[in-house]
């Protein structure tokens, strides 16, 4: 079924939504969950929460690009549990290490940032990412945005997981370069 017709069946609130939902997405919505939160079961409870919410938010909305909507609720709502889940205790995840590759790009302060500066922060990155060769773009979103594992990385990029890791490293230098040259002290 495409995603248009989808989509319809949750304007006509229809209960066939979310099975259709569930069989064309609910294994790569299932694997972003995992990259970040490493647990079977916690991934499952994320991608039902995704259902839930999915239910509830359409309508009034009508995305244009499903895959990418249910893909940054699950994101979402992954991250959230995460947080939750292991507020006092430091979990190895794709999630935790490659908050660890960018740190040295943008900081993770405790300190509360305003919405302006994390707009303007938003669209410093976006013009960066805007400057990359296709590929190097979906390296990069494939690891900071969907947390794929290098390995995966590597195997559908066609690359080696150390050509991977160079390309990630020269991605990140030329990030802290842009947003020191746009005024973000890192």
């Amino acid at each position: 079924m495409d995603d248009s017709s989808i989509v319809q069946l949750y304007w006509n609130r229809s209960e066939n939504a979310v099975s259709e939902t569930d069989k064309k997405y609910g294994r790569y919505l299932k694997k972003i969950s995992f990259n970040i939160l490493n647990d079977p079961s916690d991934s499952a409870e994320a991608v039902n929460d995704t259902y839930l919410r999915v239910w509830n938010s359409i309508p009034p909305h009508r995305p244009q690009i499903l895959r990418g909507y249910l893909a940054k609720i699950t994101r979402e709502l992954s991250i959230d549990l995460f947080r939750r889940k292991n507020a006092s205790k430091r979990r190895i995840t794709e999630y935790s290490l490659s908050l660890e590759e960018l740190n040295e790009c943008v900081s993770g302060n405790d300190t509360p940032e305003s919405a302006v500066e994390l707009s303007l922060l938003t669209g410093t990155i976006e013009s960066y990412l805007r400057t990359l060769s296709e590929r190097d773009r979906n390296v990069f979103l494939m690891r900071y945005f969907f947390l794929d594992p290098l390995s995966d990385i590597a195997a559908s990029c066609g690359m080696t997981q150390s050509a991977v890791k160079s390309l990630l490293f020269r991605l990140r230098s030329g990030l802290k370069t842009h947003l020191k040259k746009e005024g973000f002290l890192l």
